[in-house]
């Protein structure tokens, strides 16, 4: 009987001490309740309330009577991870305005940046030779390394979440400068310690632009020895390939073979068939990566699922005439009989008159009228932004070429462009692939200050709520939980990034609430500089930067370091 008591005042003992660790429990910060939650993973949403704690998810289920700071009402909303925009553009525009506006009401909380030319490094030289790209945007670099760039963005804060590539390009004019050479074996490892001291301060892999010169001098081995160098900490090579014309699969061979041999994962950037004569080649491009994919070799892309495109101006001209870099470009078309030889090439198909394969896009497109000028550097230019090629021709009294030509010259080679020359039907087929993610591919802006006297593409704006109005409501090409999927855990997985691109208790709380039935563009190619709508919420790593459809001004991102950090 004694130990009987005895035993009863222990198991009472041990009930009560039980109590107040479940009273003591801290309060949510934020509870999101009542949604329709997308997951992320592809599967059909289901009810339920997400608690969120010191900036990430604590639980997911019926928290109707838990204790919380802030509750956020979604009844009859979708709830979806923060999108993940796989290539943005957005390193020295962030340094402008690091809220970013342009990104976070279209949902997006974290971007992957570094297209071929990364932040860092850079040197003396390469501030000289990119001088009007800083004076553009007022920024004066007081960085070299990705690291001291990740320290000045993580000082002044930042709206979304970014990571970035090392670029391909950046090491090269670290050691080769912009001219058209090759490195020599000591040089190149040069270039591969660079991208070794790149992963260690938290690089995502190594990055290649090969259509924008000097990425064109580079051999296919060259880039295999940078990819593999990335490789060794478990880093991604990711690729604007050299083609996306006429040699596109060929370029795909490229991409492939560089996964292969330096054992690195690969994803295409903005996969398109770009140009008239390969309209309709779409199939073909699917079934090329497919091949590569079922061979083993780790390749995916993603979309940006517009029909034009948007690069520098300067890319029109073959890369003889890019050789020592913008400088050296624009002395040559201040050359006649030079200017003759890049016309020369402009109107032939092939190579270049110096014997080389290149993407001519002068080719590519139907004529002058699908090239709309969007940004220039020179204020004398302003008043063309928005307006196409032909009609500043005619304004200037020229024909298209020599108009091209001047207006390199007279702004720098600075200039930027959007091209009408993709078809929708490959776009689309593109975009329905599993293995295909989106990308913003244009940096984060907004209607206002500095960056508000730009005309940028429309998909600065508009991505990821377009493929939700036009591919997902109205033409039901893609499933709501399908696209949810390729805008978050599909990129996720690609970037290796454990903790974000899914709803689940413990990972980082990047979260949309939204409208799906209302979620829209409102961005267009005459009228660029204009918000989506239907965000009612964005929260980063907890905090909300958009609420009840309005922007906060909180500064809540992160860097987010790649798998070489501090190795």
């Amino acid at each position: 009987m004694r130990l009987l008591a005895k035993t009863l005042v222990t198991l009472v003992i041990l009930a009560v001490s039980a109590l107040p660790v479940c009273a003591q429990q801290p309060p949510f910060d934020v509870v999101i309740a009542h949604g329709h939650i997308l997951d992320g993973t592809g599967s059909p949403w289901y009810s339920g309330d997400i608690g969120i704690r010191n900036g990430r998810i604590a639980a997911i289920g019926n928290l109707e009577s838990s204790p919380r700071a802030r509750t956020i009402d979604a009844h009859g909303l979708s709830v979806a991870p923060g999108f993940i925009d796989m290539l943005g553009q957005s390193e020295l525009s962030i340094l402008v305005d690091p809220r970013l506006p342009s990104k976070i009401f279209q949902g997006i909380t974290t971007e992957i940046t570094g297209e071929g030319n990364s932040a860092a490094p850079i040197n003396d030289a390469i501030i000289a030779a990119d001088r009007a790209g800083y004076e553009h945007y007022r920024i004066t670099p007081n960085w070299r390394t990705l690291r001291q760039y990740f320290a000045r963005i993580e000082r002044q804060g930042m709206g979304i979440n970014l990571a970035t590539y090392v670029g391909a390009t950046s090491v090269r004019r670290m050691v080769l400068g912009d001219a058209d050479v090759l490195p020599t074996p000591a040089q190149l490892e040069q270039m591969k310690a660079l991208v070794d001291d790149a992963m260690r301060d938290g690089a995502m892999g190594v990055s290649t632009s090969l259509q924008y010169t000097p990425a064109p001098y580079a051999r296919t081995d060259e880039l295999i020895a940078l990819a593999a160098e990335a490789s060794k900490f478990g880093g991604i090579y990711a690729t604007h390939m050299r083609s996306e014309g006429d040699s596109v699969l060929a370029s795909i061979d490229e991409a492939a073979r560089i996964g292969r041999e330096a054992h690195i994962p690969v994803e295409i950037w903005h996969l398109k068939a770009a140009g008239r004569s390969v309209w309709g080649t779409m199939p073909q491009i699917v079934a090329r990566i497919q091949a590569a994919r079922d061979s083993g070799i780790d390749i995916a892309a993603d979309t940006y699922a517009y029909t034009a495109w948007f690069n520098t101006f300067s890319a029109f001209i073959p890369p003889w005439a890019h050789d020592g870099g913008d400088a050296q470009l624009i002395a040559r078309l201040r050359d006649p009989a030079l200017r003759a030889r890049i016309r020369k090439d402009l109107l032939s198909s092939g190579k270049d008159s110096a014997g080389e394969e290149w993407d001519n896009e002068w080719q590519e497109i139907p004529g002058p009228e699908a090239i709309l000028v969007a940004v220039v550097q020179n204020p004398e230019l302003l008043p063309l932004q928005g307006k196409r090629l032909s009609e500043v021709a005619a304004l200037w009294h020229e024909d298209a070429i020599d108009t091209l030509c001047d207006l390199l010259i007279t702004d720098k080679a600075f200039t930027e462009v959007a091209v009408f020359g993709m078809d929708e039907s490959d776009v689309k087929l593109a975009l329905e692939q599993p293995w295909v993610a989106v990308d913003n591919d244009s940096s984060g802006t907004s209607p206002e200050g500095l960056l508000g006297a730009e005309h940028p593409h429309p998909r600065a704006y508009g991505t990821f709520p377009r493929i939700l109005r036009k591919y997902v409501r109205e033409e039901q090409a893609l499933t709501l939980p399908e696209a949810i999927r390729k805008f978050t855990a599909l990129p996720a997985q690609r970037l290796r990034l454990a903790d974000r691109g899914v709803l689940k208790p413990g990972l980082a709380a990047d979260i949309v609430v939204f409208d799906p039935a209302m979620i829209t563009d409102k961005s267009t190619y005459e009228n660029p500089n204009q918000f989506s709508t239907g965000m009612e919420y964005v929260l980063v790593n907890g905090t909300a930067v958009v609420a009840e459809g309005k922007m906060t001004g909180a500064l809540p991102g992160k860097v987010l370091r790649g798998p070489g950090y501090g190795k």
